[in-house]
């Protein structure tokens, strides 16, 4: 099993729109099933940019600028933390998100990015058995 942060990319603009009522009841409905499946592991939304802080490292220089950062057309509006069997569950899942937005609230334009944690092959820990700790 391996972890994959799914990062939902969008125009800052879209929090001046409602949010669909039937978009919540349905995400809040896939959120739900793969929370008990044991598939999602954390999920949110981010605050928007005007709330941020930046701290960037460039030519030797580390600086830091608070928001909003009005060069970004996109931005990371949230996020999803999933365990999954590959990458290609990871991509089915992601669909099926996007997919419930493009139903109950077509005009928003957004993205998700998959990315698979770094060095992960299990996320789940190695079990120690008695023998062994004692060993240690």
């Amino acid at each position: 099993m391996s972890r994959y942060l799914v990062l939902i990319t969008l125009s800052e603009d879209y929090r001046n729109q409602p949010i669909p009522q039937g978009l919540q009841e349905e995400m809040g409905q896939f959120l739900d099933e793969n929370l008990k499946s044991g598939v999602l592991i954390d999920t949110g939304g981010l605050e928007p940019t005007s709330e941020a802080t930046r701290v960037r490292l460039s030519r030797g220089k580390v600086t830091v600028t608070d928001g909003p950062f009005t060069e970004s057309k996109e931005v990371v509006g949230g996020y999803v933390l999933v365990q999954l069997q590959s990458k290609q569950e990871a991509i089915d899942l992601a669909t099926r998100f996007m997919d419930i937005h493009r139903r109950q609230w077509p005009e928003l334009e957004a993205a998700c990015e998959i990315r698979r944690i770094e060095g992960e092959e299990s996320a789940a820990p190695a079990s120690v058995s008695g023998s062994e700790a004692a060993s240690s």
